[in-house]
């Protein structure tokens, strides 16, 4: 395993939709392995393939709850229902925050390391982290989608007063 460089906006590869996965072998378990050894050492819950420089559509959430580690191999979002508003960051634009409208429960299907397709459901904030990372597969930034942007030191001052 190996901890990556995490790509910042604005590279390009994080505007670009991200390209299917179809072989499910060594290169796929490395990448899984890597993906998830990065961003536990980044302090992340989410990571996608592209934010460090591989067009694939991967992924990984954790978002410290009993789920624990959760890979999924093009994922895709087949329901939505309800909505929050939360805060969100991301470890590719490190220094601001924002507000984002998300779903707020949401069925997924994808497949596991070795290919055993799989669906899901997620609620409350590992929902948030899963719409999180699949808009990094269609090239979409939590910036774009956000109700307001937001300093990221600013607001952590602001709330230790």
């Amino acid at each position: 395993m190996a901890i990556k460089f995490i790509v910042k906006d604005p590279d390009s590869i994080l505007r670009e939709k991200a390209m299917t996965v179809t072989k499910f072998n060594a290169n796929l378990h490395k990448l899984l392995n890597d993906m998830a050894e990065t961003m536990y050492d980044a302090e992340g819950v989410g990571l996608a393939a592209p934010q460090i420089g591989i067009s694939k559509r991967v992924i990984v959430v954790d978002v410290g709850d009993e789920s624990g580690l959760i890979e999924m191999v093009n994922p895709e979002i087949i329901e939505k229902e309800g909505e929050q508003l939360g805060p969100e960051g991301c470890l590719s634009i490190p220094d601001l925050n924002g507000d984002v409208r998300r779903a707020q429960r949401i069925k997924l299907r994808g497949f596991d390391r070795n290919g055993a397709a799989f669906e899901m459901e997620a609620t409350d904030f590992l929902a948030r982290a899963f719409q999180h990372e699949v808009d990094h597969l269609n090239g979409v930034l939590f910036t774009d989608i956000a109700d307001s942007i937001y300093d990221a030191a600013v607001r952590a001052r602001k709330h230790e007063e």
